[in-house]
């Protein structure tokens, strides 16, 4: 499946009392990366309609390994699942570091929903927004 890759930074105050990434501040490192992809990458490509409005209306988080403070950062792995009328998935692998062999620290999924920020309620996928999406799902 082919994967979007992100590298986040890990700020000092990400970190626990034990010196570990924060539990909580590893969904915040996983929206940073869901930002490259769907707001950064999108854009780049001429996908405007994510920055409109996009909704998390769901997200699991497993946690399977502590992530020692790093300056370097992390390397965030994601790819597109359940693209249905108005939501998709996306998964995520947050590694323990920078490099593509680093242990896989967190696995999650958030499901995000388009959304007509004026109207109040979901809006259906673009053909754009589609085919964006497709380059990161599996065929």
């Amino acid at each position: 499946m082919p994967r979007f890759v992100a590298q986040v930074p890990v700020r000092w105050t990400d970190q626990d009392a034990y010196r570990h990434v924060n539990n909580a501040k590893a969904v915040t490192l996983l929206e940073e990366a869901r930002v490259a992809l769907i707001f950064d990458a999108a854009a780049a490509e001429g996908v405007s309609g994510f920055a409109a409005g996009l909704l998390v209306a769901g997200l699991h988080v497993d946690y399977r390994r502590q992530i020692p403070y790093r300056s370097d950062g992390l390397r965030v792995a994601m790819a597109i699942e359940e693209v249905r009328a108005a939501s998709f998935r996306i998964t995520y692998e947050m590694h323990d570091g920078p490099e593509e062999g680093d242990a896989v620290a967190v696995r999650a999924w958030t499901r995000m929903v388009t959304y007509d920020l004026d109207a109040g309620r979901p809006r259906r996928l673009t053909d754009e927004e589609r085919t964006f999406l497709s380059r990161w799902s599996a065929p």
